[in-house]
């Protein structure tokens, strides 16, 4: 299986070539290569102490506000208002959150201090967003991950209250459709967005319906979700 390794050009190779869904090793987190590898479909992902991974699976699991299940409990909790939602309010901590939550068979987690520190500077450079929901002035669940263009590349989620996390990523698809977001990359399968309406496509498909999207003028700065 090949595995590239970058070096500090900005650049990557052909997403098309990565095996088990593993492309590059190497290069750097600034901002500029983050922005370049979300464009051409690419993320990191790798555990502490262990270089720089870079992802571009096949298949790759999106959401859709089409494909969005809402159960019967979640509708409720919606209808009711139980958690309020914000957006952009806590970025660094819904980040953090996310580092801290225990996930089922796995042993610690990638989002490094150094991945923390790279989503923050996306965060102020307009690019990476939180929705967050609170109870009682309290954060209790989230999701943060990145926007260009009219795609909505998730990082990762957290919930310390039932449907905490699922609320946030029903505002998500919500605000999304009023302003033009309407590819929702999820990257991996996992129990809990399936069963919210993720589903995979082939890595062809994804990429070009990523570069139908990614020259599309992209909502950066703060986001209000009202």
């Amino acid at each position: 299986m090949p595995v590239f390794a970058l070096d500090k050009r900005l650049a990557f190779p052909p997403p098309e070539l990565a095996e088990d869904g593993l492309l590059a090793v190497g290069g750097d987190l600034s901002v500029p290569r983050l922005l370049l590898a979300y464009r051409s479909g690419i993320f990191p992902w790798f555990n502490e102490g262990d270089p720089i991974l870079w992802h571009s699976p096949d298949p790759r699991a999106v959401i859709t506000a089409e494909s969005l299940h809402v159960s019967r409990r979640l509708a409720r909790t919606l209808r009711q208002g139980v958690f309020e939602t914000r957006s952009d309010t806590v970025f660094e901590q819904v980040v953090k959150a996310c580092a801290a939550t225990p996930r089922r068979d796995q042993d610690g987690t990638w989002i490094t201090q150094d991945m923390i520190d790279a989503y923050a500077a996306l965060h102020r450079e307009g690019y990476a967003h939180s929705i967050e929901t609170w109870s009682g002035g309290r954060l209790v669940g989230g999701l943060y991950g990145v926007s260009i263009g009219r795609c909505f590349f998730g990082e990762s989620m957290f919930s310390c209250e039932t449907d905490a996390s699922k609320v946030a990523l029903v505002r998500l698809l919500e605000f999304g459709q009023a302003h033009g977001i309407d590819l929702f990359d999820c990257q991996l399968e996992n129990p809990h967005l399936l069963s919210m309406g993720a589903y995979p496509i082939a890595r062809a498909k994804f990429l070009k319906m990523l570069q139908a999207r990614v020259d599309s003028p992209t909502l950066r700065g703060l986001w209000r979700l009202t």
